[in-house]
């Protein structure tokens, strides 16, 4: 796995032929929300999560700096928060093919705890980058909280219910640094500090709908791409539609591929409103099948420069604020993205690429696409 970021020069954990299956497994980046839950037990995450004084296990978490020279929270600043698993790479991948992404199966990852055997859990996060943040109404203010839910994904029972909430403290992590907000990934939580509500949501059920909040290939620039801004080659797209049953097509833009998986999320909108989903960790089958960029013809993906989903009823089409900013942004895109990202360009943008889709892949004329 590689935490925060996209790269190109991450060597395969894996190389499959065209058509291959692979089970990726995938870890939530808020799992230390509650430790006994999510990681106590599991050899796999706590491999991941280990953090003491003595050893940080996954010590660079995000595209940040080393030396954590800008704000001071750690190697990689946090510049970049999903936990990824891969990159799985796809034996004679190369610039200019597309790679199919279909999505055969998914389970959620069980506590490994016997105290919770059997049962699967998820962190929601309402946080400082969330919607509401500047905007709350109840004391005190501002604050940031985490609700604890269990997810039930068995056929007939698919819902997810809240166990308790706790409002964010100041932790200080094992290096030292003091977290007075969720500013870094992976902090682990001091129980003492904080004071868990069981008292929520009661009687309040949620449909579960798991999906991968991330799915992508390496982007064609150089270095580490931040994991959080989506673009051309995929990434935190965020969309609940992309689960058992979708098919993801992405333009390869390194040799390889290098597809990467992680952000499970258990349940979620149309957004993330308050900050995350219900992020829960998932396990996903998945079929990746190659089209060399030499054989496609009039396929409803011959020429995509995005993102695009398929589902058993419909096409699903990704606009960004700029399509690929690090391309129309330049030097200084991977900061400069924050400052321009806007629901009115990334608007106009998925325009452009439905009004084309309609007409490349359905043989609209231009009036015939914007009509419909």
């Amino acid at each position: 796995m590689h935490w925060g970021y996209f790269s190109k020069a991450v060597a395969p954990a894996l190389t499959i032929q065209s058509g291959d299956r692979v089970t990726i497994e995938t870890l939530t980046q808020h799992a230390y929300d509650d430790y006994e839950r999510m990681i106590k037990g599991d050899s796999g995450a706590e491999s991941v999560f280990h953090w003491t004084k003595e050893r940080k296990a996954v010590d660079l978490r995000g595209a940040g700096p080393a030396d954590a020279s800008i704000y001071g929270r750690g190697n990689g600043e946090g510049f970049g928060v999903h936990i990824l698993t891969g990159p799985v790479a796809v034996q004679g991948a190369a610039p200019g093919d597309v790679l199919e992404v279909r999505i055969l199966d998914l389970a959620p990852r069980l506590a490994a705890n016997a105290k919770y055997e059997g049962r699967a859990f998820g962190s929601n996060v309402a946080a400082w980058w969330g919607f509401h943040y500047d905007d709350l109404i109840e004391e005190p203010r501002p604050r940031e909280v985490v609700t604890i839910y269990e997810v039930d994904c068995n056929p007939g029972r698919t819902c997810a219910h809240a166990v308790y909430n706790f409002r964010w403290t100041p932790q200080r992590d094992p290096g030292g640094v003091l977290h007075p907000t969720i500013d870094y990934p992976g902090v682990p939580v001091d129980r003492s500090s904080i004071a868990e509500n069981h008292e929520v949501l009661r009687g309040v059920k949620i449909p579960v709908r798991p999906h991968f909040g991330v799915i992508a290939l390496a982007p064609a620039e150089a270095g580490l791409v931040d994991s959080v801004p989506p673009s051309y080659f995929g990434g935190n797209i965020d969309n609940w539609r992309i689960a058992k049953g979708a098919t993801v097509y992405l333009r390869v833009a390194a040799d390889g591929g290098l597809l990467s998986v992680g952000d499970p999320h258990a349940s979620q909108g149309d957004s993330e409103l308050c900050g995350t989903a219900i992020e829960c960790s998932l396990t996903g089958v998945f079929q990746l099948i190659l089209h060399k960029a030499g054989d496609l013809r009039d396929e409803p993906y011959a020429d995509i420069d995005y993102p695009l989903v398929e589902t058993p009823d419909e096409w699903v089409l990704h606009g960004f604020s700029l399509s690929n900013y690090m391309k129309e942004l330049g030097e200084n895109a991977r900061s400069l993205i924050y400052e321009k990202s806007s629901l009115d360009s990334a608007m106009r943008d998925a325009f452009r690429k439905a009004r084309r889709f309609l007409m490349t892949a359905m043989r609209l004329t231009e009036h015939e696409a914007i009509s419909l």
